[in-house]
C-alpha cells in the first residue's frame, strides 16, 4: 500500500504528468514520468478506464500496480511523478508480466 504522501490526488497533477513527462509504453500499460512540483517523495498514480473491465477487473489491475510500485518506491529519485495508464490487455495479464513490465519502464526512465 501506498502512503498518502506518495500518492497523486490532484487532477491537475495527473494532467501535468500526462503532458509534460516521458512515456514508456508496454503491452498492458503506458507510464508517465515527470518532474515534481516538490521535490520531497516519488508519487505515484493510477488511470484504470472502464475499457480494461467491470469494476473488480479494474480494482484489481489497480491493486496488483499498487504493489508493484510499492516495491519499487525505495529505488525512485524523489522528485518524479509517475502515472500508470492500464490498457485493456492488463485485465488479463498475470501480476509477474505487469511487474515485469511497470519495472522495466521505471528503471529506464526515474530510477535514482
Amino acid at each position: 500500500m501506498l502512503a498518502k504522501p506518495n500518492r497523486l490526488t490532484r487532477g491537475s497533477d495527473y494532467k501535468a504528468t500526462v503532458r509534460r513527462g516521458t512515456r514508456c509504453a508496454g503491452a498492458h500499460t503506458v507510464t508517465y514520468v515527470g518532474r515534481a512540483g516538490d521535490p520531497a517523495v516519488a508519487r505515484f498514480g493510477f488511470i484504470v478506464s472502464r475499457q480494461v473491465g467491470p469494476a473488480v477487473v479494474r480494482n484489481t489491475v489497480r491493486r496488483r500496480l499498487k504493489a508493484v510500485c510499492a516495491e519499487v518506491l525505495p529505488t525512485m529519485r524523489p522528485d518524479v511523478d509517475v502515472v500508470i495508464r492500464a490498457l485493456p490487455s492488463a485485465a488479463t495479464a498475470d501480476f509477474a508480466s505487469l511487474r515485469a513490465e511497470v519495472t522495466r519502464c521505471l528503471q529506464r526512465r526515474a530510477a535514482a
